[in-house]
């Protein structure tokens, strides 16, 4: 068994995944991450899995992998998502049910997985992703916010079914980030986000990374099932 924290985070071909696999990195830590396509980068102290987090086979396979190379998983950051930002009365149910794979079963799937490794040494901590979506009620994106809203429930029974392991579960809800996920969204609508937010400005990786930080502290023990958002527009 390595002597290092050990980190799993889904997601982690670019955007926020990225930036966190680069920050527990930097902290000593030992990483592994996956995403459907290889990254086009690589970083000392991180292996890449290449793994769908909705293939129950394929989540088994890479957690199983994590114990035979490190013997031990401390920390699990759930950020593999999709978005599907459009009106109710257009969106297809191939949408609906691709947005609730992956964030809700793909959630599921990498709990409860990493939690029968963790509970091996009665000691984990849980991360997943929620959004400024859900306390916002934002138009246009029902199902994602939907979705996020089950990964939130799912997180609260969790940390209740989970805490006599040693393992914490908490969730964080980010506002927009400069990242491939709004992209694609009109600046007039995330300018509408923003000004909805008691601090009026994008969110930055620092801004995700101080509150996973506080999530994922030993000192945390105590601090299972909650939901903070960034912003305060929660």
């Amino acid at each position: 068994m390595v002597e290092q924290p050990v980190v799993l985070i889904t997601g982690t071909r670019k955007g926020i995944g990225r930036y966190l696999a680069e920050h527990f990195v930097n902290q000593g830590m030992l990483v592994a991450g996956c995403s459907r396509e290889m990254p086009d980068w690589t970083l000392d102290n991180y292996s890449h899995h290449q793994a769908d987090v909705t293939d129950e086979s394929q989540v088994r396979t890479m957690i199983s992998a994590m114990q035979k190379r490190y013997g031990r998983l401390d920390i699990v950051i759930n950020n593999a998502g999709i978005a599907s930002m459009n009106h109710a009365l257009l969106t297809t149910a191939a949408s609906v049910s691709r947005v609730l794979e992956t964030n809700v079963l793909g959630s599921f799937l990498v709990c409860r997985e990493s939690a029968r490794l963790m509970q091996r040494r009665k000691y984990g901590r849980i991360v997943n992703l929620s959004t400024i979506a859900v306390p916002l009620r934002l138009e246009g994106e029902a199902i994602y916010a939907a979705s996020k809203s089950a990964v939130e429930m799912l997180t609260r029974v969790l940390a209740r079914e989970l805490a006599p392991f040693g393992i914490t579960c908490n969730a964080l809800g980010p506002t927009p980030i400069e990242t491939d996920l709004i992209r694609g969204v009109p600046r007039d609508k995330i300018q509408h986000i923003v000004d909805s937010l008691a601090i009026k400005r994008l969110g930055t990786f620092a801004d995700v990374t101080n509150v996973v930080d506080f999530f994922v502290n030993p000192a945390s023990d105590y601090i299972t099932g909650q939901v903070i958002y960034l912003g305060g527009g929660g």
